[in-house]
């Protein structure tokens, strides 16, 4: 008999959980597994694991105090007698997690890719998620996190014991993400906004909010014009923060050399268009952007924090600089951009330690693992 396991997210955007569950999901072998989830009927989510056959319930997790979705969830998990239920995302998992305990047949695993001190939110909110986080976890059989950072935090901080708590690196896909794939996405990317062959293109991609720490970015923009007049710059994503940062941008006198793309579906095609990736991040998990630059041998300059310092060794697979340091970050690319042998040998060695360490292959192999020790 199978091992059935339902997938509960909140599905509200296709982000980094998403994409993880996206690739678990096409990843399991259908002999052993027959797979189910619940989630916001998000577009692009189901349109990833559209060839994986799944039975998916739609459920709206906007609201976090509607109780009503915590019966809904027991329903889903006693009509399909579910062994497992595998969540992920604060929103979502309160409850699954509570609807879990319910059903006391299934188990429960819970994906941490950032703990709830970490969200974006007031800070009442964060204070009442907290009490509720930390209420769910005693229904929780098993954590999932993606550093060794955030494996310390919940041992010491949210006090989970430490054999129920099991480190899996995100994974990336380095068939498709790769160097020798990106001339045509390169080359349409710069004829649509209006960049030359000749001209360096320094890039950042993200969702424009606080923990991506963009304004740093932007300010150290003013720093290499000086040394290097002729670079031009892009900002790929979408948030709250994009007028602030577009406000941000012409108060420092550079909106005529930096491009504001908004959202973008052919990350993979922008990235290709980038000369050296900038990732100015306060907080992370583990950033699967960071992986997809290192698979297609991207010069990377970014910040030395929990979970980034997991993924790039300073001088090796790219350069550190420290947080909130604008000077910094232009010094680093500075370097890159004098030097491109130098930031040439550090993309291949990135590429080099993705195909080895950061493997969708490995992340499904350790995962089947976390299953069927329940």
């Amino acid at each position: 008999m199978r091992v059935r396991i339902l997938f509960v997210i909140d599905g509200m955007e296709f982000g980094g959980g998403e994409r993880v569950f996206t690739q678990i999901i096409n990843g399991l072998p259908l002999d052993k597994y027959e797979l189910f989830l619940a989630s916001g009927p998000q577009e692009s989510f189901y349109q990833a694991i559209a060839k994986t056959p799944i039975q998916c319930y739609p459920l709206d997790f906007s609201n976090r105090f509607n109780p009503a979705i915590i019966f809904r969830l027991v329903k889903i998990i006693k009509d399909n007698k579910i062994d497992i239920v595998h969540g992920q995302g604060g929103r979502a998992e309160f409850f699954a997690r509570l609807a879990s305990c319910l059903f006391r047949r299934s188990r429960y695993i819970s994906t941490i890719a950032m703990p709830v001190e970490g969200y974006d939110v007031g800070p009442i909110k964060r204070l009442l998620y907290k009490g509720l986080d930390r209420f769910s976890e005693k229904f929780v059989d098993y954590f999932l996190v993606v550093s060794s950072a955030l494996e310390q935090t919940m041992i010491h901080n949210h006090g989970i014991p430490r054999e129920k708590v099991v480190r899996i690196y995100n994974g990336i896909e380095t068939n498709h993400y790769k160097p020798d794939d990106q001339e045509a996405g390169r080359r349409r990317v710069r004829q649509e906004y209006a960049v030359n062959e000749r001209e360096i293109l320094i890039g950042s991609l993200g969702r424009l909010v606080w923990q991506k720490g963009f304004e740093f970015f932007l300010q150290s923009i003013p720093m290499l014009l000086q040394d290097i007049p002729g670079l031009r710059f892009m900002l790929v994503g979408e948030g709250p923060l994009r007028q602030e940062l577009e406000g941000q941008a012409r108060s420092l006198g550079i909106q005529d050399r930096i491009l504001f793309t908004g959202h973008r579906n052919d990350i993979k095609d922008m990235m290709a268009a980038m000369d050296i990736l900038v990732i100015p991040s306060l907080l992370e998990g583990f950033p699967m952007i960071t992986l997809e630059a290192m698979a297609m041998e991207k010069p990377i300059v970014t910040t030395a924090i929990d979970g980034i310092t997991e993924q790039i060794r300073d001088g090796k697979e790219g350069l550190l600089v420290a947080p909130k340091s604008p000077p910094a970050l232009a010094q680093a690319v500075k370097r890159l951009v004098d030097d491109p042998g130098y930031a040439s040998s550090l993309g291949i060695n990135a590429r080099v330690k993705a195909v080895q360490d950061f493997s969708v292959r490995k992340m499904i192999s350790e995962t089947i693992k976390v299953y069927e020790a329940l």
